[in-house]
């Protein structure tokens, strides 16, 4: 009997004719690692497993119909990353090969070319995902392909942290306790070398592919503010550890100040692994760092939202509680469209939409407010403004956003006793007190406004027709009005809900 790894759920099938009748099998045929968002050198374990087989390993890249559906900014942020990693390979002796089309064809074709005996990859947790990767590790296994996934995108896999009773957490807090003192292991050393075939396949040209076509003249101004590819990633970290962790805890909600990692970008596309970040961060604590724990907790609220998506995976299109069904929220509107256009007249709601039309991102704590904006007090479903962070983040992560959205929407995970609203005015005056924040996006607010905040003039759809000689726009709607429309909408709902119950 052969084994080859435990724990994988595949075995590795082999014709008699392939291996001998009693010859114990050489390692000498290729093996492709198929990268997807895992694209860096170090901590590395599925690429590490692979070259640990001691045969030549062909780096391939697939642009399959789940990644073509991507929306245009993450898109164009992946073609920057697959450029960047690229040239990390060469730089290596290796080479990325680029193909297009369904994972599972495209793979079988490249083993019929290459004769690689397995196919190799990082597991990823979406239901797209799954479903796409159950279907290439079944048909590559009938096909006597050896199938193996590995862990790496993530601290702790979904299936491995579990509550008391078996089941899988719902609030994060328990979730953090159960999980604040295991090891995830140490990262591994940066790969120096990949065997190479003897010969290579061929490869798509990445500009070929047009990935960014539909960020139109959105992406030269948002190219700006990118730090792509692994080195930008290890030196973003080492700047957040050197100027900014310390005061993390006590700072990280200030929109005016420049006080978060902004790793959010690079841990999107794997070009730092999440337990680089949580050991990091671990290391901080112990030299005194006083926001360094929660750098970490952060680290591990991107490990809850795999938890729950791939636990809950209709977190992704449905009311996480489905008691939130019946909850009254208008489809898409004009009023959404403003939100959109960050055109509502209200400043700081206005600022984070356009900072996430010039730099790619948006603050955390600006996530949160323009979520409760719209879902609150535009009263609009969550679906919409969770589509258009899909189509406008450089960061967007499947897992993340659906949460998030879900989290301020209220229909998702919150230990909150409370219907929560936030109110943008107060907000900005706690964490943007002097305005700096807004003034910095919000062109109109300003006598002599800079380059960011004009710059959203230029990366926005032409189809929407603003000019930075507009005036901005009285508030679409009182705040406490908004409010208490979504109290009452809630009230009657929540009365709806017992009454049903009973």
């Amino acid at each position: 009997m052969i084994q080859f790894g435990v724990g994988d759920v595949n075995t590795y099938k082999h014709t008699k004719s392939k291996l001998g009748l009693n010859t114990p099998p050489v390692m000498t045929s290729p093996i492709i690692f198929w990268f997807r968002r895992d694209l860096r050198l170090a901590d590395h374990p599925g690429l590490a497993s692979a070259l640990a087989k001691g045969g030549p390993v062909i780096p391939v890249f697939i642009l399959d119909p789940e990644t073509e559906s991507m929306g245009a900014a993450p898109k164009w942020r992946l073609q920057e990353a697959l450029r960047v990693f690229g040239q990390s390979l060469d730089a290596i002796g290796s080479k990325l090969i680029l193909r297009r089309g369904p994972a599972v064809e495209t793979l079988k074709a490249l083993v019929d070319e290459t004769g690689a005996d397995a196919v190799h990859w990082s597991r990823l947790y979406d239901p797209d995902a799954i479903a796409r990767d159950t279907e290439v590790k079944k048909t590559l296994s009938e096909d006597g392909v050896h199938a193996e996934s590995h862990a790496g995108h993530i601290l702790f896999e979904p299936w491995s942290v579990k509550t008391g009773q078996g089941s899988f957490y719902r609030v994060y807090t328990p979730f953090w306790k159960a999980v604040r003192d295991r090891d995830p292991g140490a990262p591994l050393d940066p790969v120096r070398e990949i065997p190479a075939p003897e010969t290579w396949p061929s490869s798509d040209d990445l500009d070929d592919w047009q990935l960014g076509a539909a960020m139109r003249r959105g992406a030269d101004i948002v190219k700006r503010h990118a730090k792509v590819g692994e080195a930008a990633a290890q030196d973003r970290l080492q700047d957040f550890l050197e100027t900014s962790i310390d005061a993390y805890k006590a700072k990280r909600d200030r929109l005016d100040r420049d006080a978060t990692s902004k790793l959010s970008e690079n841990l999107t596309y794997g070009e730092i692994s999440a337990r680089t970040c949580w050991h990091a961060g671990f290391r901080a604590v112990q030299a005194g760092a006083q926001g360094a724990e929660h750098f970490v907790k952060e680290v591990v609220w991107r490990d809850f939202a795999y938890h729950l998506i791939y636990h809950t995976p209709h977190i992704t299109t449905d009311n996480w509680r489905e008691e939130w069904d019946a909850f009254p929220w208008q489809d898409d509107n004009d009023a959404a469209e403003r939100w959109r256009q960050g055109r509502t007249g209200e400043p700081v709601i206005d600022a984070a939409m356009r900072e996430m039309y010039v730099t790619g991102t948006m603050h955390n704590r600006a996530r949160m407010l323009v979520a409760s904006y719209l879902t609150k007090h535009l009263m609009t479903h969550w679906k919409v403004g969770l589509k258009w962070f899909e189509e406008c983040l450089i960061d967007w992560d499947p897992a993340s956003n659906a949460m998030g959205w879900q989290w301020a929407a209220g229909s998702g995970p919150d230990a909150a006793p409370y219907f929560r609203i936030f109110n943008p005015a107060t907000q900005a005056e706690k964490f943007d007190p002097n305005a700096t924040y807004r003034s910095r996006f919000v062109a109109e607010l300003s006598e002599d406004p800079g380059e960011e905040a004009l710059s959203y003039f230029d990366a926005v759809p032409r189809s929407w027709k603003l000019d930075r000689k507009d005036t901005y726009p009285a508030p679409m709607v009182d705040l406490m009005e908004g409010r208490n429309k979504a109290l009452e909408a809630y009230s009657a709902h929540s009365a709806l809900k017992k009454e049903v119950v009973a």
